[in-house]
């Protein structure tokens, strides 16, 4: 990605969590709207590395090296958001596009912008912080920690809120040693306005994704907040708590027991994958033309755009019949899109996503072949598919059942890079293969307007 430093300010490569689900989704987007591949991502996340150490030795390990990599409390109280925005901008380089996709994080999303060639622009970021003396059960003195980083990078950024979220279902032993803030603006920031104004093509389109999943959510200053759990790992709020046996071995297997009983009558809000609503309204303000599409359940954007592809492979190529199921960052849309694959992604290993993947491929008319990539979590829990899960999903192909064998053999304790979902898709995208023309815009709303409101998306 393209370094952007401002002086007096940490660069945004510095401040935006590199495992991050958006910084993942964010470099694989512009890769695939420049016409590249993934190839090359060969970051491990931290929950992969050190695979050959002693697990009892290896999460602690993990652990401090999160806090190493994390953004220093000094360097977060001077972060500049609207750095990170300019940052963002600058990985599309090109002097036009014919069109942009705004808001949520959502791998589906990724695969719309690679078959519109036109950019995604994420309606925030996230930053990881150390938490010195911290512990993966202690989520009270987490917050409070939270709360005097979160204060100072709203005092410094007016138009951003800040969510905290605390989930050792998601991030194990790293939120024990690391705090894990949710940076999201409240206005489209100066980059952003100057992106819509003055980078697309005459009669573009702007196009604003938002994720509208509530959760408890705890009010704690102004523009600032905090959120026990996610609904990211597939449970409930309820679940955060030790009634739920399997919250109980979770922390068992990270050598935790304490876990204070979340707050009670905790009002529900936008969770943290939502973004602020805020932005959503400023952007009807400044792009001419934008339409939204709102969701509350993320494998319903999945369906919409696995369908489309399906239904423009077989238009274009006569295919369609090969799908790939992804999750996480273990994805390419630059290569699903040359090979002429059908891309549904999971945002998670959570149980509940894949059991909607099995779901959706039950109703479906059969694929020759479908292509199972379970990106590992990096933890154990019982909120995860177990590996029959994942195989139950190749089970539906007619011809070619394949789930990947070396993401099996390090499921579910150790993450891969992206390049590993170019490595496998590569064989089925022929050295110098070229996409089929590009999806229009009106293609894309034409499609919404006949399916969406059946797959549970609002569209307005």
């Amino acid at each position: 990605m393209t370094d952007f430093k401002d002086a007096g300010t940490p660069a945004a490569t510095r401040v935006v969590c590199a495992d991050s689900l958006g910084a993942g989704l964010l470099e694989a987007t512009a890769r695939a709207v420049a016409g590249h591949d993934c190839r090359d991502m060969n970051r491990v996340p931290i929950l992969g590395q050190r695979p050959t150490v002693r697990e009892d030795v290896r999460q602690d390990a993990l652990a401090y090296d999160a806090a190493e990599e994390a953004l220093p409390v000094g360097l977060a109280a001077r972060l500049d958001a609207d750095a990170v925005a300019s940052w963002i901008t600058a990985q599309y380089p090109a002097d036009a596009y014919p069109g942009v996709l705004l808001g949520s994080g959502h791998g589906a999303v990724t695969h719309l912008a690679a078959a519109l060639g036109a950019p995604w622009l994420p309606d925030g970021f996230t930053v990881t912080v150390p938490w010195p003396g911290g512990a993966v059960g202690d989520w009270e003195t987490a917050m409070d920690w939270g709360s005097v980083v979160a204060d100072s990078i709203v005092a410094a950024n007016p138009d951003v809120s800040v969510r905290q979220v605390h989930d050792p279902v998601q991030r194990g032993s790293l939120c024990g040693t690391t705090i894990t803030l949710h940076v999201r603006w409240r206005r489209l920031p100066a980059a952003y306005r100057s992106f819509l104004r003055s980078r697309l093509e005459p009669g573009a389109h702007a196009l604003m994704v938002r994720d509208v999943r509530t959760w408890p959510v705890l009010e704690l200053a102004p523009g600032h907040s905090f959120q026990l759990g996610s609904p990211v790992s597939g449970w409930e709020p309820d679940d955060y708590t030790l009634d739920n046996p399997a919250l109980r071995r979770t922390l068992a297997a990270l050598d935790e027991v304490r876990w204070a009983a979340p707050y009670p009558d905790v009002p529900r809000a936008v969770a943290e994958v939502a973004g602020d609503p805020d932005f959503a309204t400023d952007l009807r303000r400044c792009a001419t033309t934008p339409s939204r599409i709102r969701y509350a359940r993320p494998w319903a954007l999945s369906a919409f755009v696995a369908g489309l592809y399906r239904r423009w492979l077989a238009a274009e190529r006569g295919g369609g019949e090969h799908c790939v199921i992804s999750s996480g960052t273990l994805l390419d849309p630059w290569l699903t899109l040359t090979a002429g694959l059908v891309p549904y992604w999971l945002e998670s290993s959570a149980r509940p996503s894949v059991e909607a993947a099995e779901w959706w491929l039950a109703g479906s008319a059969g694929f020759d072949t479908v292509t199972v990539l379970p990106q590992p979590p990096g933890s154990r829990s019982e909120a995860y598919a177990p590996g029959a899960q994942w195989r139950s999903l190749a089970a539906f192909a007619r011809l070619r059942p394949h789930v990947d064998s070396l993401a099996m053999s390090h499921y579910p304790l150790v993450p891969l890079p992206a390049a590993h979902a170019s490595a496998v898709l590569s064989t089925a995208s022929p050295l110098g293969a070229v996409p089929p023309p590009r999806l229009t815009a009106g293609e894309v709303l034409a499609a919404l307007s006949s399916t969406g409101a059946a797959l549970g998306l609002l569209v307005s």
